[in-house]
């Protein structure tokens, strides 16, 4: 095992990776990279059918500690410069940021008495191609996400999505006519959609609801005119969402005509008592800092495979996610060398508590 990964050697990792650029559908050439680098560092790796990059460091007979990051980014060029101790460039924050921390982790803690298995996935900007690959493998004992929560926060929860477009056709008819148009039908349904959402899961009288617990609809496409119109609408959906109930009541709604369910994947949230969460919270008070939990309004692939593998999870990673998909992209250097370092305490207590009760060491986190 190489543990050649001094601070310029981390920092060199993360840029070079930066510099690489991947695309969601074009993550050949950084999944070479990354396939030849993880060698070098004595993982054990491999590219899967559908090009997510597997390493894996560690015990084959302990708990499989995955850590499973993304590879892909949104398009946009930005450009890769280190300033001081801060690097900008598209990736730095979402995610090649999260995913060369758990990297250079995985690689410094290949005696923590787990398998850890690192992986790099696909297609999580776009349809999570690399995500819906890995359900097919048997479950891991647990998963670290690696999506940025910034150093000192742990990421327990994240929103789901339901995605629905229907359109609407009406005969030719004179705007003075009692018809309804085709873009009214479309309007008309949306209206009724919001209402049904809000009444079920918008805030209370009298109580503050958060928006993680609410149901957030936005209109992302619509188009049309009187006699041919359609509306595509995404709905950011709570823990307790009941998808089956509101895809009968947009069939009612849509009283015959199509709709079409594009997108239905759960949200996902961990207790605070969950084991990784515990193990992350106290890498973070190793360092110091007050460990935050956070929920976030998006989806990532542990919106995927959650729901399939049932196993303890968490999200973390370096970065501000306000940074994610903008031009201003970047990470302080500093706090992807700190979020290193919580991984790197965090994994031993991680894998003392997937082990049997009399065999756990003094490592398991408080």
């Amino acid at each position: 095992m190489s543990t050649d990964l001094n601070r310029e050697a981390r920092v060199e990792l993360l840029r070079s990776m930066v510099e690489i650029p991947s695309v969601s559908g074009d993550e050949q050439a950084l999944g070479a990279f990354l396939t030849e680098r993880m060698e070098r560092l004595g993982f054990d790796t491999r590219l899967d059918e559908v090009g997510n990059v597997h390493g894996a460091v560690g015990d084959p007979s302990g708990p499989e500690l995955m850590l499973l990051g993304h590879m892909d980014t949104v398009p946009g060029a930005v450009p890769t410069r280190l300033s001081g101790d801060v690097l900008h460039g598209r990736g730095t924050v979402d995610a090649k940021g999260p995913l060369a921390a758990m990297i250079c982790a995985a690689a410094l803690n290949a005696d923590s008495g787990a398998r850890i298995v690192v992986v790099g996935a696909v297609d999580e900007e776009r349809a999570s191609l690399g995500a819906r690959h890995l359900t097919r493998r048997p479950a891991p004992d647990a998963v670290v996400i690696g999506e940025p929560s910034g150093a000192h926060c742990v990421g327990i929860g994240y929103k789901g999505v339901f995605r629905f477009r229907t359109t609407a056709h009406q005969p030719a008819a004179h705007t003075s006519s009692p018809q309804p148009t085709a873009a009214e039908l479309v309007t008309d349904f949306w209206s009724a959609a919001r209402d049904w959402l809000a009444h079920r899961y918008g805030p209370r009288d009298g109580h503050r609801t958060a928006l993680f617990d609410q149901a957030l609809p936005s209109v992302i496409g619509l188009g049309g005119d009187l006699e041919e119109a359609w509306i595509e609408v995404s709905v950011r959906v709570p823990v307790d969402f009941d998808a089956a109930a509101f895809r009968t009541v947009l069939k009612e709604l849509a009283d015959g005509r199509p709709v079409t369910v594009v997108e239905d994947v759960p949200a996902m949230r961990s207790p605070r008592t969950d084991p990784v969460v515990k193990a992350l919270s106290a890498g973070i008070r190793d360092t110091g800092a007050r460990a935050t939990a956070k929920l976030k309004l998006g989806t990532a692939d542990w919106n995927v495979v959650g729901p399939v593998w049932g196993v303890p999870t968490a999200a973390y990673g370096p970065g501000d996610s306000h940074l994610c998909h903008t031009d201003g992209e970047h990470i302080a250097l500093p706090e992807y060398l700190t979020a290193i370092d919580v991984l790197g305490t965090a994994l031993p207590r991680l894998a003392a508590s997937m082990r049997p009760l009399d065999s756990r060491t003094s490592l398991e986190a408080p």
